[in-house]
């Protein structure tokens, strides 16, 4: 098939979410595919990643957009109707750009990825159009007001969340297909959008992710990833380190807990001691991963299916984790996580990790065949593929 990928980020290097789904989904299926690319870069170092994106896309389009402008647009779009997130990513050389390519080529399927990307296609053919959403946006931005403490911060949530459930309500359903990353999201969607919603999970990387037997993990170091610029993970350590840490220092004085991940904030930066190390980016995650006892997730806002988890379990590495997140995995709490329903289930089961070097082995293997059979990009890419037909049938 010839495909279309318009994509929100440039998706290279893969080192954070929205751009590891690109780049490992379109790297196996540019094998029996032809695949083309458009997307916009914030960062002018962005656009010499074309080089390298055309290993795997057979045309590549980036186009320029500077902050400056983005923020420029999101001030006007303050008093409208349109997200905010929605507003950050429009431009108008980028509309004339995809207008351009529909015209000239003729696609089987094209994949959008983000709402943000899905707002440039109101006016545009979506007769073979996926739309593929990380999260259920307003449910994020519903967890994220319920955990806000300033009334202003409260006030963005809330704003920002209303949009996004009508644009949802009223946008999801012009698409003939509409994919989410969990279970969750996608019966959410499904209650009020009355769109045609898909899951299609996140994955993991298992030539990367795997049990790495030469690195001996250390008893008691603790372990969160992610890039730490991120509203969900910025709060996720905070807390950790304000009401969780301290308790499991009690009992374990030696641990050491350990943020791991790009563009640290001045908020995660100072809570770095002698028992917190934040190391910035780090060019072998999995590496991490390995020498870590366990893996602590303790998100209390976001949505979709956390790749830190999938990482851990692809890995045999214990984890701890909070609700969110944890129904996409599609396992029960005690197949290689456990979730802890509260802040005293969250210390509680750390400690008894700490404790038992064979309660973290027999946890770790019991979710680790499932998250690989599941979650692996191949597995992920095939049916990636079944939508793009489904999609393409339905055009004829």
């Amino acid at each position: 098939m010839k495909i279309m990928f318009v994509a929100n980020r440039v998706p290279y290097p893969p080192y954070r979410g929205d751009k590891l789904k690109i780049w490992n989904l379109a790297k196996r299926l540019s094998k029996n595919h032809e695949l083309h690319l458009y997307t916009i870069a914030q960062d002018q170092e962005e656009l010499a990643y074309a080089e390298a994106l055309k290993s795997v896309f057979s045309e590549v389009h980036i186009v320029f957009l500077p902050k400056w402008k983005s923020v420029f647009k999101t001030a006007f779009s303050v008093f409208g109707n349109v997200p905010l997130q929605v507003a950050y990513f429009q431009s108008k050389a980028f509309l004339n750009l995809l207008k351009s390519a529909l015209e000239k080529h003729s696609f089987d399927a094209v994949h959008i990825q983000h709402i943000r990307m899905g707002w440039y296609f109101r006016d545009l053919p979506k007769h073979n159009v996926i739309l593929d959403l990380p999260d259920a946006f307003s449910l994020y931005w519903q967890r994220r007001k319920e955990q806000a403490k300033w009334p202003w911060s409260r006030l963005f949530a809330s704003t920002e969340q209303k949009r996004l459930y009508n644009m949802e309500r009223s946008f999801l359903k012009l698409f003939p297909l509409t994919l989410v990353c969990s279970n969750e999201d996608c019966a959410y969607l499904s209650g009020h959008a009355g769109a045609n919603i898909r899951v299609l999970p996140n994955g993991v990387d298992t030539e990367v992710f795997h049990p790495r037997k030469e690195i001996k993990p250390e008893p008691f170091r603790l372990l969160f990833t992610g890039n730490m610029d991120y509203a969900p993970n910025v709060d996720a350590v905070t807390y950790f380190c304000n009401d969780i840490l301290p308790h499991i220092r009690q009992k374990h004085p030696e641990v050491v807990f350990v943020i791991a991940g790009q563009r640290p904030v001045k908020k995660v930066l100072n809570l770095a001691s002698a028992s917190v190390i934040v190391t910035g980016f780090v060019k072998d995650i999995a590496e991490e991963y390995a020498k870590a006892a366990v893996v602590v997730a303790p998100l209390r806002f976001g949505a979709g299916t956390q790749n830190k988890v999938l990482e851990a379990l692809a890995m045999g590495v214990p984890v701890v984790c909070t609700h969110v997140g944890f129904k996409g995995l599609g396992i029960e709490s005690g197949e290689g996580a456990h979730m802890a329903v509260n802040t005293e289930d969250f210390i509680l089961q750390v400690n008894r990790l700490l404790e038992s070097e064979a309660h973290r082995a027999d946890l770790a293997g019991k979710g680790m065949e499932k998250i690989v059979s599941t979650f692996g990009w191949d597995a992920v890419a095939v049916r990636l593929i079944r939508y793009f037909e489904s999609v393409k049938t339905q055009s004829q």
